[in-house]
């Protein structure tokens, strides 16, 4: 069993388009991604829901998750979320049912209430049917209860998921989330890594507040922050850059594709756009290994967080990996100190 003070880290990524790029090469280099943080010792890898988006290929995370899980072997592969007010429960107890029967033991289900994009696309995608985002607490219910062993005289099944014990994680970036997977006792995933605002208040009522249930008996909390690791503080700074333009994106309700680095931010953001993504991306780790150890560590003491789930976007693949691998180092490091 592993020790209750390690702190696993998981890897969550879009799929996000570089300039110039299509949707496959996106692709391929996710799986090239699930594979190489696989053998670095990450603990799941997961793919969010986005609709809408030019640059974000995470459209079909069901679809993508099997793709992922078929050329891995070992990594846990997940929803980072699913987002349920735009699914039939039904639907997506058969689709994931299926997948942890394809691949048993690696499927992770995390559930949103956003609809991961704006709300024309909302509307379309729920067929005009907006309340189902007030409807959610009784959809993930009812998404459970396919789950269950079957018992006479039920009546809709979903067959393949009857029975089998998929973790379920709820996804959120308020106080709303917290509230429900603490009253729920479901693990709880924050949107730290964009939308810190709630993020230690939300943490803090989840644990206070957490009852245990049959599938989580203690609260488990898992943290999403970004994350960019290197040499030196010069180049990961550099390297950020890449980030901070997509990111910018989100400010300017723009999807904008993974762009090369720049030597001078100030030429592409105004100071107003550079205070509010610093605000925005508060919990974003960039620097030297020590540095990026040292923030992360105050991170878990702070919070008491059980498990780290990082986001890289960095242009160049090998500098990904590099990344990716200073930052594998990193929590290793933590967890023998902690351990």
């Amino acid at each position: 069993m592993k020790d209750e003070s390690t702190i696993p880290y998981s890897f969550l990524d879009l799929a996000i388009l570089k300039e110039d790029e299509d949707h496959s090469s996106a692709f391929r280099r996710c799986v090239n991604i699930a594979q190489h943080v696989e053998s670095l010792g990450y603990n799941r890898f997961w793919v969010a829901e986005h609709h809408n988006m030019a640059a974000v290929g995470s459209v079909a995370p069901i679809v993508l998750m099997s793709h992922i899980a078929h050329q891995t072997h070992r990594i846990r592969v997940g929803a980072g979320g699913i987002m349920l007010p735009n699914h039939s429960p039904l639907m997506v107890a058969e689709q994931i049912g299926t997948l942890e029967r394809l691949y048993p033991g690696r499927i992770d289900l995390g559930l949103g209430r956003a609809p991961g994009t704006d709300q024309k696309t909302a509307s379309i995608l729920r067929r005009g049917r907006m309340e189902t985002v007030q409807e959610f607490p009784e959809d993930l219910e009812e998404l459970k209860a396919y789950f269950l062993e079957y018992e006479e005289g039920r009546g809709v099944r979903a067959f393949p998921a009857e029975g089998l014990k998929v973790p379920m994680y709820l996804l959120g970036s308020s106080m709303s989330s917290a509230r429900l997977s603490a009253q729920l006792g479901m693990p709880y995933v924050f949107a730290s890594h964009f939308a810190p605002t709630y993020f230690l208040e939300a943490m803090s009522y989840y644990r206070k507040n957490f009852r245990s249930s049959e599938s989580c008996s203690h609260p488990y909390g898992i943290a999403c922050i970004n994350v960019i690791v290197a040499a030196s503080e010069e180049k990961a700074n550099y390297l950020a850059t890449s980030f901070l333009q997509m990111a910018l994106g989100i400010l300017r309700g723009k999807s904008y594709p993974l762009r090369a680095p720049v030597n001078d931010m100030d030429k592409v953001w105004s100071p107003e756009e550079a205070f509010a993504l610093q605000r925005m991306l508060s919990y974003s780790y960039i620097g030297t290994a020590a540095s990026v150890k040292k923030g992360i560590r105050e991170l878990i003491s702070s919070t008491g967080i059980n498990e780290v789930m990082i986001t890289t976007n960095i242009y160049e693949e090998s500098d990904r990996k590099e990344s990716l691998a200073l930052t594998a180092e990193v929590m290793n490091e933590i967890n023998l100190v902690e351990g």
